[in-house]
This record gives C-alpha cells, sequence and structure tokens, in this order.
C-alpha cells in the first residue's frame, strides 16, 4: 500500500511505479506533492475513489492511474489541473458522466476513458478540444448522438467510441478530421449512411464501423485512402455495389460480412451486382407493384367508410372488443383454483393469498386474493392495479385481469414456474449457480432502472427483497408486489410513507422517518444483492448489536471475502478461481456504494446496471 508518509516527498517531480501489485486507496496526502509533474500508477491493484485532494498537483502534466479497480464518478477536481495534458482512467470501474468541465483543460492531449461504466450524453465541450491528439471513450455506456462539432478535433490521430450506446447519423464534419490514422465507432447504434467526406481522411489506417444499423451504400470517395489497411462494415444493413479500387482491392471478405444487400467481386463472398438493365427492370416492378398496392388500400379505406357511415357506433362496443382487457369473473377464478383450495395455494401473507389456478383456455395463472377485512385493503389494491396495468418491462410482473365486487379483490398475474428468489436461493434440492444470480440480479437492476428513469413519473417499489422476485421458466427475474410502491410526481424526489417494509431491507431514512425515494429503493437493492451472494439474510440471528450483513461482508473486503461469500458459489480447485473472486468482490463494492448510509452518496440504478453488465461480461469470460 502506498503509505501517507509519501506526502513528505513535497520536492518529488516524478512517480512512477507502473504493475507494482500496489494495493489500497490512494491517500490523501498525496495532494501534498505539489512539484508532481507525472504521476504513473496504471495496472495496479487500487480501489476506493481517486482522493479530491489530487486537485492540489497544479504543476501535473501527466496522471495514469489506468488498469487498477477505482471506483466512483469523474473527479471533477481535475478540471482544475490546466497543465495537464495525459489523462488515463482506462480499465477501471468508474461510473457515472464526464463533467463539461473537463473540456475546459485545453492542455490536454490524449484522454484515456475506455473500459469504465460511464454514462450519459458524452459532453460537448469535449469536441472543442481542438488539440487534443487521441481520445479514447471505448467499452462505456456513453449514448446521444454525434455532434457537428466533431469536425473541431483538427489535430486528433487516434478517436475510439468503440462498444457504447451512440446512436444518430455520423456527421458529415468527421471529414475535418484531417490527421486522423485510427477511428473505431463499432459496436454502438448508429444509423444512416456513410458519409462521402470521410475519402478526405487521407491519413486514415484503420476505419471499423461493425456492428450498427448503418444503410445506404460505401461511397466511392474511399477509394482514395491509399493508407487505409484495415476496414470493417460488417454487420450493418449496406447494400448496393462494394468499391473495387483503392485499398479495397486487398480487404477480405470478413470487412463486409452480414449486409446482405452488397454485391460486388465475389471474392468478397458477395453475389455480382446486377447488369443496369435488370436494374431498370427491378425499378419498374417495384414501381407497378407499389402503383397497384396504394390503388388496393385506397379502394379498401373507401369501402370501410362507406361501410361505417351506414352504421351507428356504440362508444362501449368501441371499447369492447381488442382494447379491453381479458375479463375473468368470480365464479372462473373459483374454477381455476379449485374453490381457493389448499392444494393451490402458493403461499400467504398479510395481504391476503395467493394461489395458483388454471383458466378455462388451459392458460396457468396466479391468483393474487386481497383481505378486504383488513385496513388498507382498498388502497393497496388500486395502488397496485394502477401501477401494473401502466409499466411495461420484461422484468416486470405482467398483470393479466383483475376481479373485484363489494366482498372480493384479486388480480390475476402471470404465472412464473420457479417461483420466487428467495425459495431457490434457500432450496436444499437446487442451487443457484454465479452465473443465474448475476443474471438474475441485473435483472432486477434493469426493472428498477425503468421504474426509476423509464416511465413518466419515479415509481419507488418500497419492498424489494428476494422473496418478490419471481423467476419464470427461463430463470429471468420478474419484480412484483407493488402493494406498498409510491407513484411520485415529476417534482417530487422524496415521499413520505407510514407503511413500513421488511426489517433489514429498509433504508435508515425510511426505518427512522419513512422517507422513501429512488435512492431508498437502491439501498434495498444493495442489501439483497449481498444476500444474493452470502446466502445470509439481513435480519439473520447472527447480527445483532453494531453487526450487520453490510459490516460483515464490509469488513472481509478485499482480502477475506471467501470467509464471507456462499460456499456453493467457488471451489478451491476450480480453474480462474482469483479472477472469479475478483468479480464477487466487484459485485459486493458495488453492494457497498448502493448501501451507503448517506442517501446522496449511493449510486443511480443506470450507473448500477452498467456496472453489473460489466462484471457480467468479465466473469463469464471466465467460463
Amino acid at each position: 500500500m502506498l503509505p501517507k508518509s509519501i506526502g513528505n516527498l513535497s520536492s518529488l517531480q516524478m512517480f512512477e511505479a507502473i504493475g507494482c501489485n500496489l494495493m489500497g486507496h490512494l491517500p490523501n496526502e498525496i495532494g501534498k506533492l505539489r512539484n508532481l509533474s507525472s504521476l504513473f500508477l496504471e495496472d495496479n491493484d487500487l480501489t476506493g475513489v481517486v482522493p479530491t485532494a489530487i486537485t492540489s498537483l497544479k504543476k501535473l502534466q501527466r496522471l495514469s492511474l489506468g488498469a487498477n479497480r477505482l471506483i466512483g464518478s469523474f473527479p471533477n477536481g481535475l478540471c482544475e489541473l490546466s497543465n495537464l495534458g495525459l489523462l488515463n482512467l482506462s480499465q477501471n470501474q468508474m461510473w457515472g458522466s464526464i463533467p463539461s468541465c473537463l473540456g475546459d483543460v485545453t492542455s490536454l492531449r490524449e484522454i484515456y476513458l475506455d473500459s469504465n461504466n460511464f454514462t450519459s450524453n458524452i459532453p460537448s465541450s469535449l469536441w472543442n478540444l481542438k488539440d487534443t491528439l487521441k481520445l479514447n471513450l471505448s467499452s462505456n455506456f456513453f449514448n446521444g448522438s454525434l455532434p457537428l462539432e466533431i469536425g473541431n478535433l483538427k489535430d486528433a490521430i487516434l478517436l475510439d467510441l468503440f462498444w457504447n450506446q451512440i446512436s444518430g447519423n455520423i456527421p458529415s464534419t468527421v471529414g475535418g478530421l484531417q490527421k486522423l490514422i485510427q477511428l473505431s465507432l463499432a459496436h454502438n447504434r448508429i444509423e444512416g449512411s456513410l458519409p462521402a467526406t470521410i475519402g478526405k481522411l487521407v491519413t486514415l489506417e484503420a476505419l471499423d464501423l461493425s456492428y450498427n444499423n448503418m444503410s445506404g451504400v460505401i461511397p466511392k470517395s474511399l477509394e482514395a485512402l491509399k493508407q487505409l489497411g484495415s476496414f470493417n462494415v460488417s454487420f450493418n444493413r449496406l447494400h448496393g455495389e462494394i468499391p473495387n479500387g483503392g485499398p479495397f482491392v486487398d480487404l477480405p471478405y470478413r470487412s463486409f460480412m452480414s449486409n446482405e444487400g452488397l454485391c460486388g467481386n465475389r471474392q468478397k463472398h458477395v453475389p455480382a451486382c446486377p447488369s443496369n438493365l435488370k436494374k431498370r427492370r427491378l425499378i419498374w416492378i417495384v414501381v407497378a407493384s407499389s402503383v397497384i398496392s396504394v390503388i388496393a388500400l385506397a379502394s379498401a379505406i373507401v369501402f370501410m367508410l362507406m361501410r361505417r357511415r351506414g352504421k351507428t357506433v356504440n362508444a362501449e362496443d368501441e371499447w369492447l372488443p381488442e382494447v379491453a382487457p381479458q375479463r375473468i369473473s368470480y365464479y372462473e377464478l373459483q374454477r381455476a383454483t379449485q374453490g381457493f383450495d389448499g392444494n393451490t395455494l402458493l403461499g400467504s401473507g398479510s395481504f391476503g393469498s395467493v394461489y395458483k389456478g388454471t383458466l378455462a383456455d388451459g392458460m396457468i395463472v396466479v391468483v393474487k386474493v386481497f383481505n378486504v377485512q383488513m385496513e388498507g385493503t382498498f388502497q393497496t389494491f388500486d395502488r397496485e392495479c394502477e401501477i401494473l396495468r401502466n409499466l411495461r418491462h420484461r422484468n416486470l410482473t405482467k398483470i393479466i385481469s383483475s376481479c373485484c365486487n363489494l366482498d372480493f379483490k384479486a388480480l390475476i398475474l402471470e404465472y412464473m414456474p420457479n417461483e420466487s428468489l428467495d425459495k431457490l436461493l434457500y432450496s436444499r434440492d437446487y442451487c443457484l449457480n454465479i452465473m443465474q444470480r448475476l443474471n438474475i440480479m441485473v435483472d432486477v437492476a434493469s426493472a428498477l432502472e425503468y421504474l426509476h428513469h423509464g416511465y413518466s413519473v419515479p415509481v419507488i417499489h418500497c419492498d424489494l427483497k428476494p422473496s418478490n422476485v419471481l423467476l419464470d421458466n427461463d430463470m429471468v427475474g420478474h419484480l412484483s408486489d407493488f402493494g406498498i410502491a409510491k407513484l411520485l410526481t415529476k417534482e417530487e424526489s422524496i415521499a413520505h410513507t407510514t407503511t413500513f417494509a421488511t426489517i433489514g431491507y429498509i433504508a435508515p431514512e425510511y426505518g427512522l422517518e419513512g422517507l422513501v425515494s429512488k435512492t431508498s429503493d437502491v439501498y434495498s437493492y444493495g442489501i439483497m444483492l449481498l444476500e444474493v451472494f452470502t446466502k445470509k439474510k439481513p435480519n439473520d440471528e447472527m447480527f445483532t448489536g453494531d453487526l450487520n450483513l453490510r459490516s460483515c461482508v464490509h469488513n472481509s473486503l478485499p482480502d477475506e471475502l471467501h470467509q464471507i461469500i456462499d460456499t456453493d458459489l467457488l471451489t478451491l480447485d476450480e480453474q480462474n478461481l482469483s479472477q472469479k473472486l475478483q468479480c464477487l468482490t466487484s459485485i459486493m463494492e458495488l453492494a457497498m456504494n448502493c448501501t451507503a448510509n448517506i442517501p446522496g452518496e449511493r449510486m443511480n440504478m443506470t450507473d448500477v446496471v452498467a456496472a453489473l453488465k460489466k462484471i457480467k461480461q468479465q466473469l463469464s469470460s471466465y467460463y
């Protein structure tokens, strides 16, 4: 570990410790090295956040902290280092958005932020760094589109945005990057055609646009790129003839795979292009077919309008056929559950009971019958109906219908054959493996991200726990039970409730003051994440006094994790054990960041999903 006494070396100008197995946090005392111009600590095992004290290093010109395990959001203090020329934070576990103030550091020449969990749009100010030579933002979760200002990077020789979620078109101003040698936009969601202005990038040696949604043709202007040795537009929707001049003579067929509309030289594994005569004949056929189709469609519309004019349309009849949900009577539910027999009972609680039923059409469903004698039942039923009928997400339980009268209230829900995460986690007959658990927790996180950020108003679940996560036939997780959920208005970020959820999972501010928010859901999710991988309930009898599930895991990090995780997950003799343990450590550290005592210090669910998917990708490579 770096000792705190490092701060005593105040005259130090350069500090390099690359690949030295350094561990632990960067000490705040590093901010006392006021004369430091270069700090290289890459390829170590440093954890924690970048200390704010680094802002004091006003003479710093080169900072490289890549290939560690640093977490947290981008340190805004770096924007104050006006002499910084090299910034390398790649291959860490940092999250959140990049602050726009980074674009004010005009001294930057090389920026490496790749292989993290950064999200949101790429700040527009970055495109104004006209003297930057290399910008690598690959393998993150940046979204949005590329602006026209991308053409401002006049001196750039490398621009790598590989594997993000960037959409929209490639702006024609990319032709202004006259010194560019390498450009990668692969594995994004880019649409539209390749701008012909790319043909102006005469120094370009590598261009990768694979795995996007691009259409149109490959411009002939690209034949002028004499230095182009690596070119890849595979897995798009391009069509037309592949250019046959310049670098295209020697490019392999793999450069053009999975573009069904491309044609040209058979050596590229594409069909030969049709002759001009065939093209004209095809155009005539398409035009004629289109005209006939339009005439037929217009005739059908006129015919339907004439029929409707002679009818009086009943408003109720308009609503019933396709729009109305399936209506299920009390008697049909009674038959489906064999008279709500104990043999069909799946479980019960304070709200009522849950039964398994088979409808007349053979559909297997879950019937959630509410206890109408219990105070607050009507509000619980109405709330769950209101929320579930409007939400649409693959990881939320699907509502099929409801049945309601004065003496009976029930929801009819999609049946989940593998029951709940709680039952499988603690089952004696079945053991969830490490990838199954991680997949399920990604599913739950995705559902929460949708509730918090993807719906018209934020929805706070308020009762996250393994028993409220149901598993379908493919072991996909579905979040259920919205009986005490809260709908916030667009102006609200926090709400007050007198209804309390399960002890052990609720956030401190929820338990003490009844305050619920998106961050209280994040806390509960973090506790559930700890439980799933330790197989220890937060309200277990072993936790007494100041000891709880969170503190128990925290005390075991990073070196004693094997003592607290579920012993069924890993064995001492399996392959890649240390790498798998490292992934589990990352999951536990993520849970620590979700369960911070102060709500403002917790991650949001968008960043949680991004971080989990990154860990999942890494973990799956070891199996």
